[in-house]
């Protein structure tokens, strides 16, 4: 049901994203090849993933979570780009294919990434019939601050200045949830907008959504011990050569599994309070902490 259900979300969102990059006119067409390359190299799709299984839980219209889906994908995308260019991670593969600045060049990389961040801007913002302008407003500005320097940016930056320095488990903590976990927790956030959710539902599910976005990242540091390049679609051990703090540095290889476990442990319970089938996300949340890639 799980490995379904990700495969049918994800055809979903990848046909809303080349629609939208196809319909852009061909005035700049190595800038739209670049965006096309980095936005639909593959990939799991988890944030449109929990956009659309959230929203089917709360039993939202799916046209109603398309946007939300397509905008997440977009801000990922976008994010990625940016994180492998040579200011940043410096990385040659993503998902196995070359990544941006190296199938095109540094400067065509850097707009792409812009141009996908303010398309997902674009594509939350336009004219809706299964959203009131309230929900999207809300929306923009839940999927503004996980990208901004409250969230993703702010995580990076923090990541930055770590490299090469010992950190405290708590500031790896705090960078994480910022540089990772914001993102799948505004996923969750903008579907729980869309069912309009009564207040003490959506403080359990962003419980979940916090826990799971934090076990992400610690099943990530792992893998990137534990798994292959063929797995992992990038080199192996990339962290390490890079000296970046990661928690199975801090926490030792058991540990950080252990913690990973721990977290995926305080999502399903959150879960357990809820008056719905939530099977598929708790699904998930295991398979989160299981994955080889």
């Amino acid at each position: 049901m799980l490995a379904e259900a990700i495969k049918t979300y994800q055809k979903r969102v990848d046909a809303i994203l080349e629609q939208h990059l196809n319909q852009l006119d061909d005035a700049a067409p190595n800038l739209k090849a670049a965006m096309l390359h980095g936005a639909l190299l593959g990939g799991k799709r988890i944030r449109p993933f929990l956009v659309y299984a959230v929203g089917n839980m709360f039993s939202v219209n799916i046209n109603a979570l398309d946007k939300a889906a397509a905008a997440i994908e977009c801000i990922h995308a976008y994010s990625l780009i940016h994180d492998d260019l040579p200011a940043m991670d410096n990385d040659a593969l993503r998902r196995g294919q070359p990544t941006v600045h190296v199938a095109f060049d540094e400067a065509t990389a850097i707009l792409a990434g812009d141009a996908l961040q303010t398309l997902a801007f674009e594509i939350m913002t336009s004219i809706s019939d299964d959203l009131s302008p309230t929900q999207q407003l809300a929306m923009v500005r839940v999927l503004a601050k996980a990208a901004g320097y409250q969230g993703m940016c702010g995580g990076q930056a923090i990541d930055l200045s770590a490299t090469n320095h010992s950190i405290e488990l708590q500031r790896l903590t705090e960078l994480h949830n910022k540089k990772t976990g914001a993102l799948i927790s505004c996923a969750v956030e903008m579907a729980l907008i869309a069912a309009n959710a009564p207040a003490e539902q959506y403080q359990l599910m962003m419980q979940y959504a916090q826990a799971l976005g934090l076990a992400f990242q610690v099943q990530d540091d792992i893998l990137d011990i534990t798994a292959s390049t063929e797995e992992l679609g990038k080199p192996q051990g990339s962290d390490e050569q890079s000296n970046k703090s990661t928690f199975p540095k801090l926490l030792g290889l058991d540990g950080a599994k252990a913690c990973a476990e721990q977290l995926i442990q305080d999502a399903l319970s959150a879960l357990t309070k809820l008056p719905y089938n939530s099977q598929l996300i708790a699904d998930f949340a295991r398979y989160i902490i299981e994955r080889r890639l």
